[in-house]
């Protein structure tokens, strides 16, 4: 948030599931980039589910399930109206000894069927809610590569080929019942 500086680690790091990790200063570079406040300026983060590691003591991770109304301009372009519900985030922040933040994780949606902003979460979830997603395939709802249909297509071949499929089994099962008298 804006004017939250002084609560940064001199080492602290950003990091997205696509972005960074990033330092301090490029961090608070591209907060005043985006303008989400003044772009959405009735958005709620919603945070919820705090709880500290228990396998990294200085750290802390929750959720958010953000909502927005974008009445403000954004990144240049006019507003659009478009009201805005991200899917639920995970994030994290860890802390240093002094409590200062020295990492910061954000944006990893747990469940890319909620919301209407394409499943994506942190600041692209925003560009892609108002129809104005970043033009790399990271900026955009996820979607199976050709790599990834194919070997699902390979693995229903092979099953059907060896026999695995239910209905080879239940055929296999007539059959032997067929064979067997009764």
């Amino acid at each position: 948030t804006p004017g939250g500086e002084a609560d940064l680690a001199a080492d602290f790091e950003f990091c997205a599931p696509v972005v960074g990790p990033i330092g301090k200063e490029e961090y608070l570079e591209a907060l005043g980039t985006f303008k989400i406040g003044d772009a959405f300026p009735d958005g709620k983060q919603n945070y919820h589910f705090f709880r500290v590691d228990p396998f990294e003591p200085d750290r802390v991770w929750f959720q958010t399930r953000k909502t927005g109304t974008n009445t403000g301009a954004f990144m240049g372009k006019p507003a659009t109206g478009k009201a805005l519900t991200f899917p639920p985030e995970a994030l994290s922040m860890r802390f240093d000894e002094a409590g200062k933040v020295r990492e910061l994780t954000v944006g990893y949606t747990l469940d890319r069927r909620v919301g209407n902003t394409g499943g994506l979460g942190g600041a692209f979830g925003y560009f892609f809610g108002v129809g104005r997603p970043l033009p790399i395939p990271e900026c955009q709802p996820y979607k199976k590569s050709w790599q990834f249909r194919f070997l699902g297509f390979v693995s229903r071949i092979t099953k059907r080929l060896k026999g695995t499929g239910a209905k080879a089994k239940e055929a296999k099962q007539d059959d032997v019942r067929e064979r067997v008298p009764a």
